[in-house]
């Protein structure tokens, strides 16, 4: 099974490596890719390590910390379609999030002071590998370079503000993205792997990535349609049913709270929340 991070060295300088137990081999290149964005169009398994970190000697980045892009799949669980009161339509509702929203895992997730109905969305994410446009739907998952995990989080009072999702996805340190990216060879039945959330340790979503209205290679022919897809651009899948916005009475995330959300096989991300310092 092979894992890759994003992290900074012990110098402070950003870089990518492979896992090894409790060692971090440094993957980045002199004169080559510096970012894992810009390694993953190429041959990551035939990169030689520059250096060898203990783990506990790095800090952990977001996994990919600039994206081209980040695409969002909204309402992709039948489950969460139906705790919204929404009709399921006959394509994928797609809203976009900006890589400066984007946390590593450990680091907090942050409510800004204008919310009070801040909600988390635990979610898989697709790593792209090979980039493309209008990618056939059997040809789909061979342009995928890996899996990780992803908090969604969300500002539901500025999501409500009118129909648009945008404002209420991109407030700072509200994407949550890590901690490792997982082949897809390491994954032997992608749709058995349950996504789960779990609130100061209460089991608040928990659904198996089978359970998608739109699978991953539905996703990813459809988004290259309207865009071309690159190395290094992030799916979030969509996030099953059990957000706190929808729960009776609603639960909403506070400071103080931890956030886990696993996914089988591909790992755990969990992060802190905190209020906004003014």
């Amino acid at each position: 099974m092979t894992r890759y991070i994003s992290f900074r060295r012990p110098d402070g300088n950003p870089s990518f490596g492979r896992v090894a137990g409790d060692k971090v081999e440094d993957l980045g290149q002199q004169g080559g890719p510096a970012w894992l964005r810009d390694a993953l169009g190429g041959d990551l398994a035939a990169l030689d390590a520059t250096a060898t970190f203990a783990r506990a000697d790095v800090r952990l980045l977001p996994l990919v910390p600039n994206p081209r892009k980040i695409l969002c799949v909204g309402l992709n669980y039948a489950t969460h379609v139906a705790e919204t009161g929404r009709e399921q339509k006959q394509h994928p509702a797609i809203f976009t999030r900006w890589a400066d929203t984007l946390v590593a895992a450990g680091d907090p997730v942050i409510r800004p002071h204008e919310s009070t109905r801040f909600d988390y969305e635990g979610e898989l994410a697709v790593i792209i590998g090979k980039g493309g446009r209008r990618i056939d739907k059997t040809d789909a998952m061979q342009h995928v370079a890996g899996y990780s995990i992803f908090n969604d989080v969300s500002v539901r009072d500025w999501q409500r503000h009118n129909i648009q999702f945008t404002p209420g996805k991109n407030f700072p340190a509200t994407g949550a993205f890590g901690p490792e990216m997982v082949t897809p060879d390491a994954i032997d039945d992608l749709g058995s792997q349950r996504v789960q959330t779990r609130v100061n340790g209460e089991l608040l979503q928990d659904q198996p990535v089978s359970d998608m209205i739109w699978d991953i290679p539905t996703v990813i022919a459809y988004c290259s349609t309207f865009t071309e897809l690159a190395p290094g651009d992030v799916i979030a899948s969509g996030t099953p049913g059990g957000v706190g916005d929808k729960r009776n009475p609603p639960l909403y995330l506070k400071a103080g709270d931890s956030v886990q959300i696993s996914v089988g096989d591909v790992g755990v991300l969990t992060n802190p929340v905190v209020d906004e310092l003014l």
